[in-house]
């Protein structure tokens, strides 16, 4: 399902092509995939990025499309990986309280949120000793298909998509409550098979066994 088709799909669904519900169809979406990538995690909401830290650093510029953090590493020259401990900004205060303790950073938190035109920081523990290359791996949320027009989303979870925006869809026209409790069944039922996707990609069948 392509954004030319969920639109239309949630003016059918509605029965509504007034103007001014129709120019908030986008906002209705927005939420929907919000919402999804709340309650999931799945491989394709991560991403990966890389970046060398300077001698002397104790704070990392977070990428400006970052979410949550899936795992930290620092390499080595060698190509080997150490990954960093996720802490409280406390903790890396007093476990290094002079910002001249330099080694190889072994912990790392999230120092602060995403200022207006800016990105937010990660501070690192001991401050570098030396040029690290450190590789994030992390969640993000991916562009909307409001502005791309089509996504993984609505490839591969049309149903959630559709339903979680017309929640919102009906909310906003203050609809019947039956049919709102219709929309939100099916949505949970479109959520409970995404989220066996989410199950799956955090196991190996191999070591895991398969689901029964």
């Amino acid at each position: 399902m392509n954004y030319a088709q969920l639109v239309q799909a949630v003016q059918d669904y509605c029965e509504n092509s007034e103007a001014t519900f129709v120019a908030n169809i986008p906002t209705f979406v927005r939420q929907a995939e919000r919402r999804i990538y709340r309650s999931v995690m799945i491989p394709e909401l991560r991403a990966n990025a890389t970046t060398t830290v300077n001698p002397g650093s104790r704070y990392i510029v977070r990428p400006i499309n970052f979410l949550s953090v899936f795992s930290f590493a620092v390499i080595a020259d060698d190509g080997s990986y150490t990954y960093m401990v996720g802490k409280d900004v406390s903790f890396i205060r007093e476990a290094f309280p002079f910002p001249a303790t330099s080694g190889t950073p072994k912990y790392y938190a999230i120092f602060d949120g995403d200022a207006p035109g800016g990105e937010g920081n990660f501070i690192i523990g001991p401050s570098t000793d030396a040029a690290y290359t450190v590789e994030l791996h992390y969640y993000y949320d991916p562009e909307s298909i409001v502005t791309a027009g089509t996504t993984w989303l609505g490839d591969n979870a049309a149903p959630a998509l559709l339903y979680g925006a017309l929640i919102e869809a009906y909310t906003y026209m203050k609809g019947d409550a039956d049919l709102m409790a219709t929309y939100d069944a099916r949505y949970q039922e479109a959520m409970s098979q995404l989220a066996g996707i989410d199950l799956r990609s955090k196991r190996d069948d191999y070591r895991d066994g398969q689901l029964r």
